[in-house]
């Protein structure tokens, strides 16, 4: 039987014996804290009269694997680390990069990112009333750069809140490949996000839908995600829906629906009482997150379905072409008018509807002939 390094950091302090089968000039370059050197050949001489669980290391692993076989033999409760001590230090090394990273990554936000994403987040919580006392929010991660984001901006929230509020870090896995899947893992470790990650099988299912795949996808994956939260006792899911995303809806659904509409900083659930969900980087810029990315030198993943690798909103090559045409829109108005992407953002905070022929509220549709004699 053997324990891996992270296994082994798991076990409570107390509850094991630690032995260290190298030699005395082996040891000398530095053996696990805790540990007491131990002959193998001599085992299991010297032992405590109730050792309790054993744990034996070498250099690389075989000794103490032949050795714990042996132990076990002879009926006592003996194991190996795996890949030995060189593996365990190879454990800290990494520990020790992740800790420097996540220190850089977090001071970041407290210092040169300060103004555009921490001051930007806590505006939005504030403006919005996003988060309230008691809440139970799931910060709902896909793996790439926004949600990510999202998670580190959560934590400092918690370091520095005024008021109680608790939060899980939630990862569903609707079918991505093992790569991705590491990667993700790979930065939560990294940027020390405790996460929760939960499989489902939604990128199959929609694979051979013809019509509206991405919509289908995107409605069950929120579906997953608000039954999830519920069962870890959430009130609340967040998304990383950022400024970008709610001025090219908007566009969006001007050009291509005939609506005017907007990506709103939250709303409550119809198919989940009780249930919200916050947009907490509504005021943010893309620009501003992926050169938050770029300074730590942080990789993330875009897309994992099975349509493209490409994309983080949208499968469909259609919808994404048409996204794609509003923003070059866009970055070709801001040429001329550098405020174009504030006045889309505020247009729908001003709706004149004395001036708007028709609009719906409620699944109902109005016109302004309803009261347009009574008005004169």
């Amino acid at each position: 039987m053997e324990l891996t390094p992270e296994e082994l950091e798991a076990l409570e302090p107390g509850s094991y014996t630690l032995l260290d089968l190298r030699s005395e000039q082996e040891a000398a370059y530095g053996t696990i804290p805790g540990s007491v050197p131990a002959n193998a050949a001599a085992l299991p001489e010297g032992l405590p009269a109730e050792p309790g669980r054993i744990v034996l290391f070498c250099t690389r692993g075989k000794l103490s694997l032949e050795t714990a076989e042996r132990l076990r033999d002879e009926g006592f409760d003996a194991c190996s680390l795996k890949g030995g001590y060189l593996a365990w230090l190879m454990r800290q090394m990494q520990r020790q990069e992740a800790e420097e990273l996540c220190s850089r990554v977090e001071n970041s936000l407290r210092k040169r990112f300060r103004l555009k994403l921490w001051c930007n987040f806590t505006k939005a919580i504030r403006q919005y009333e996003l988060v309230k006392p008691n809440d139970r929010i799931a910060v709902c991660m896909s793996g790439g750069k926004d949600s990510m984001l999202m998670a580190k901006l959560f934590q400092e929230l918690q370091r520095y809140t005024k008021f109680p509020f608790s939060v899980e870090y939630l990862v569903m896995d609707p079918g991505y490949s093992p790569e991705n899947r590491r990667v993700i893992e790979e930065n939560a470790r990294k940027l020390n996000i405790p996460i929760h990650i939960f499989e489902s099988n939604i990128f199959d299912y929609v694979y051979n839908v013809d019509r509206s795949p991405c919509y289908l996808c995107a409605r069950m994956r929120r579906g997953h995600l608000y039954d999830y939260a519920r069962q870890l006792g959430c009130n609340k899911i967040a998304l990383g829906h950022h400024y970008d995303d709610v001025i090219e809806t908007i566009l969006m659904g001007m050009l291509y629906g005939a609506q005017v509409q907007t990506m709103m900083p939250k709303l409550h659930s119809t198919n989940f009482p009780g249930m919200e969900l916050i947009r907490p980087l509504y005021l943010i810029r893309e620009d501003d997150i992926k050169a938050w990315r770029d300074a730590n030198e942080l990789h993330f993943i875009q897309c994992a379905c099975h349509f493209t690798d490409t994309c983080t909103t949208c499968s469909n090559q259609e919808t994404h072409s048409k996204r794609q045409e509003i923003k070059d829109l866009i970055r070709t108005l801001k040429q001329r008018n550098p405020d174009v992407e504030a006045h889309i953002f505020r247009s729908v905070e001003n709706v004149n509807l004395d001036t708007v022929i028709g609009w719906k509220t409620g699944g109902k549709k109005y016109s302004f002939l309803d009261r347009y004699d009574e008005e004169a």
